[in-house]
C-alpha cells in the first residue's frame, strides 16, 4: 500500500528542496504552487475571474498574470488575499485531486507539497505532515536575496501566513533547515523510512 503525506512551511524555509530530496527517493510529489500557476495561465477560468476581480493593470503586456504586481495589491488586505485564494484553490485542489488518483493507480508513495496546508485546514484530513522550519530572521535573509523585495516586503509576507512557530505545533514531524544541506537531508532520510518504509 503507498503511503500519502502532506509537506508545508513559511515561505523561503526551503521545502522545494526538502520536497527534491523527497522526489530523489522515488516519492511522488504533487506540487500545489506549481498547479496554482498551471491554473492562472492566460485564457484558463482562473486569470478570468483574477482579471475580472483586480484589473487589466495586474497583467503583463503579454497578458500573463504579473505575479508581482498582483503580489504587492493582495499581500496589503487580508481581505484581497483571501479573495484571491478563494478564486485559486477550487481550481487547485481538483488538480491535485486528479494528480493523487494517478499516483495512486502507479501504486507510487505520495508527497503533497501545499504551502498553505494549515490554513487550509488540509491537516484536518491529511496526516502525517511535515514541516520544513528555519526562523523567521532566516526567511526574511532568503527572502530578500531571493526576491529582491525590502525587508518590510518579506515581513508583509511572512504575516500573511501563519507563523512558523505554531505551526510547529501542529506538524507531526518537523524538518530544521536552518544549517547545513548534509543535515537537512539526513533528517529527510529519517523521516522517509518513518512514513514509507
Amino acid at each position: 500500500m503507498a503511503g500519502i503525506a502532506g509537506l508545508t512551511g513559511g515561505i523561503a524555509t526551503g521545502k522545494t528542496t526538502v520536497a527534491n530530496f523527497f522526489r530523489e527517493k522515488g516519492v511522488y510529489v504533487i506540487d500545489a504552487d506549481l498547479i496554482a500557476r498551471e491554473v492562472v495561465k492566460k485564457g484558463m477560468p482562473a486569470w478570468k475571474m483574477i482579471k475580472d476581480e483586480f484589473g487589466s493593470e495586474i497583467l503583463k503586456e503579454d497578458g500573463e498574470l504579473d505575479r508581482k504586481k498582483l503580489g504587492s495589491i493582495v499581500f496589503s488586505s487580508n481581505e484581497k488575499i483571501q479573495k484571491l485564494n478563494s478564486i485559486v484553490h477550487p481550481f487547485v485542489r481538483e488538480r491535485m485531486m486528479e494528480e493523487i488518483e494517478k499516483a495512486i493507480s502507479m501504486e507510487r508513495d505520495v508527497l503533497l507539497d501545499i504551502p498553505l496546508l494549515f490554513e487550509n485546514g488540509v491537516h484536518q484530513w491529511l496526516r502525517p505532515v511535515i514541516l520544513v522550519y528555519a526562523p523567521v530572521e532566516v526567511q526574511i535573509e532568503r527572502l530578500m536575496k531571493r526576491d529582491g523585495l525590502t525587508r518590510k516586503e518579506c515581513e508583509e509576507r511572512i504575516r500573511a501566513q501563519m507563523s512558523i512557530e505554531e505551526k510547529k505545533k501542529l506538524a507531526d514531524y518537523i524538518i530544521d533547515n536552518s544549517g547545513e544541506i548534509s543535515k537537512t537531508k539526513k533528517q529527510v532520510e529519517e523521516v522517509y523510512e518513518k512514513i514509507y518504509k
